[in-house]
């Protein structure tokens, strides 16, 4: 196969399984396998630049900062809506389409809704040229936009090209929303805090914020999504007279819509999709605040035409506000698993968005000062969904000079060490590793489904396990039993014996997920398996050392430091050594096709004459073999090509057997 089908096939398959993954959410291949591919892709493309396809995914990575944005006219203005505030309000809506049907002699009978979220995110515009993205837009004012292409492309849930099977249209643009999912928002505030920086009020400013980046590249380092709603210039297309069709179309060239889209008719299944969605608002993984109403057929949305601002054939349906006025009556700190000291708010209880709230997080000291919240303030509260609510700011009008400046504390509130503040970073921690709060939170931690996933071992259950004298370190959970369960309060005999046959099961964990349940800073899911790819199991990960760490993929000096501290603890290397004892041998397994290279560890250096290194590591571990970073005397094999460097010199050194390309080749099998 040539090297330009070679790139051409692996672009396809690339971009298939990101579709996959960030549109259908139904991957059929593992993270690890796509890694590979998306390497050799790279590997492939440096070496024959004249190859690059326009729709490669590497071109989502982010280009070369810009000075600025560029304004740009919309052929066709991106109008706001009206809004219905509740249920008589959408009813008035309904009366005035229906007088307008009338106005225009329309059947009555005809009144069909097209509904859909109404997403807290960023309008933004995307034209397609031949199928081809070309350029990508903001609302602005409705008539003048942003030019934001470059920051669009490195959203993944947008296609670079249209997914057609027949001719594309000479011009589409497609509207809709960017947003952040819920989760992907938390762990982006999460890492801001790590790092002392501001965190983002709510989902909405953070998608602003990233996509008015100059530099894609920090847009490209943040997990966006995009959700298609509208149409505005077509060329060359005749689009169904039905909106609900429109956007099924644009499903199918590669898009998300709304998963509430869909067709109602009348006004009583409208007041009941409204209440419906209003129930299901908080479980769902992304942020909305109401539900879009338009009539579905584009022949009537022209007849009945607009208003100076706003169409006269939809309306925006809102939930009740997320945001409320509440007394902060006081300020208390929490000690977290890596001994970051959280202040937390003390509310009088509010309703917020259909759900009491009496506490909210206040993240760190900085944030207090910046907000100059005192205790006894008036504050505003706001609850995005299920993400933990937030004190947005002090109503300092409504001060009567009786409140109290909040004094952080200089010793932990569990275990009476001296807190430490690292220049570097704005939170207070405590670093005594024995510190209650933090054995108890780590313990949660490890239990959770991405961690050990120790069924029945939840926050509850630890704490009263803790307050027993039952678990007083993380290797103590291994040395329960039955007997020790059954007497405590809310545990019988079928509840004991369930929780020790999940805690055995745990021994079985993967070495991503024990990394990951080890709670090591800076460490999350995705660092984890990239540790474990690159160990193999936990002899391995416990020997790392500075120079394995840095030449492993996406590990940093942050990450890299932070792992050579867990593991140079002796507290935590005993932790480990507890564990082995206890049954705990993890490995990283790999799915393998064939098995000629069972259980050898390759490590792979230089240029090869006709394949990347990509290409090899794939060959290697589908045939059940394991690629390393380093050499050791636990290497089989070291597979050398040209420029090959102290890797190849190591190697002679210990002994350890060095093949090429076709000596490699023969292992398999391959001629």
């Amino acid at each position: 196969m040539s090297e330009e089908k070679k790139i051409s096939k692996l672009v396809d398959e690339l971009n298939e399984h990101s579709h996959r993954y960030y549109v259908l959410s139904a991957p059929i291949i593992s993270d690890a396998e796509y890694d590979r591919k998306f390497r050799e892709l790279e590997s492939l493309e440096a070496q024959y630049p004249q190859f690059i396809r326009a729709d490669s995914p590497t071109k989502r990575v982010g280009g070369a900062p810009l000075k600025e944005f560029k304004s740009v006219a919309h052929e066709i203005a991106m109008l706001s809506l009206s809004n219905a505030m509740d249920q008589a309000e959408i009813t008035d809506f309904h009366g005035r389409i229906e007088k307008l049907f009338k106005e225009h002699e329309i059947d009555l009978n005809n009144v069909v809704y097209c509904v859909e979220d109404k997403f807290d995110g960023v309008a933004v515009s995307l034209r397609y040229e031949d199928g081809m993205f070309i350029r990508g837009l903001t609302r602005g004012d409705g008539s003048i936009g942003e030019d934001i292409t470059e920051n669009l492309k490195t959203i993944k849930s947008i296609p670079l090209v249209l997914r057609l099977k027949d001719q594309p249209p000479k011009v589409v643009e497609l509207r809709g929303e960017v947003l952040f999912l819920k989760k992907a928002f938390e762990s982006l505030n999460e890492e801001r805090i790590e790092k002392g920086e501001d965190i983002f009020a709510n989902p909405r400013n953070a998608a602003s914020g990233s996509l008015r980046q100059l530099d894609s590249k920090i847009t490209a380092g943040r997990a966006l999504s995009f959700f298609v709603y509208g149409f505005g210039v077509v060329e060359g297309l005749s689009l169904p007279d039905s909106h609900y069709e429109s956007i099924k179309l644009a499903e199918s060239w590669g898009f998300k819509s709304s998963p509430k889209l869909n067709k109602i008719k009348g006004l009583i299944e409208l007041i009941t999709a409204y209440n419906n969605a209003q129930e299901v608002r908080n479980a769902l993984s992304y942020e909305v605040d109401g539900l879009v109403i338009k009539l579905d057929s584009r022949n009537e949305q022209e007849i009945l035409g607009f208003r100076e601002r706003s169409p006269r054939w939809a309306t925006a349906a809102k939930f009740p506000p997320v945001e409320e006025n509440t007394i902060l009556l006081d300020i208390q700190v929490q000690v977290g698993r890596t001994g970051a000291i959280t202040p937390v708010a003390i509310l009088k209880p509010v309703r917020v968005g259909g759900v009491v709230v009496a506490r909210a997080t206040l993240h760190n000291q900085d944030e207090i000062k910046r907000k100059n919240l005192k205790i006894g303030d008036t504050v505003i509260v706001r609850r995005q969904g299920d993400v933990i609510p937030a004190v947005i700011a002090a109503i300092e009008s409504l001060r009567t000079g009786q409140e109290k400046d909040f004094i952080f504390p200089v010793i932990c509130p569990r275990c009476d060490s001296k807190l430490v503040k690292p220049e570097d970073e704005a939170v207070y921690r405590c670093i005594n590793n024995e510190c209650p709060a933090k054995v108890e939170a780590r313990i949660i931690h490890f239990a959770s489904r991405k961690g050990a996933d120790i069924e029945g071992l939840g926050e509850k259950v630890s704490e009263l396990l803790f307050a027993h004298g039952l678990v007083k370190k993380l290797s103590d959970i291994y040395k329960l039993k039955e007997s020790d369960l059954k007497d405590l309060p809310g545990f019988a005999e079928l509840s004991s014996k369930n929780l020790i046959e999940a805690i055995e099961k745990s021994k079985n964990i993967p070495l991503g997920k024990f990394i990951y349940a080890l709670g090591i800073r800076h460490v999350g899911e995705r660092t984890a398996r990239v540790l474990a790819e690159n160990t193999g199991n936990l002899d391995i990960f416990m020997k790392l050392s500075e120079p394995i760490l840095l030449n492993m993929p996406e590990i940093g000096e942050e990450t890299s430091l932070s792992v050579l501290q867990f593991l140079n603890d002796p507290i935590e290397r005993n932790t480990l050594k507890e564990l082995i004892t206890f049954g705990i041998n993890p490995v990283e397994t790999i799915e393998a096709k064939g098995d000629k290279l069972l259980a050898k560890i390759f490590v792979l250096t230089g240029t090869l004459p006709s394949m990347s290194r990509g290409e090899a590591q794939g060959l290697i571990e589908s045939q059940g073999g394991k690629v390393t970073s380093s050499v050791s005397k636990k290497t089989d094999y070291v597979l050398a090509g040209a420029d090959a460097g102290s890797k190849l010199d190591k190697a002679k050194d210990l002994g350890v057997k060095v093949i090429d390309q076709n000596e490699f080749l023969n292992l398999i099998n391959i001629k």
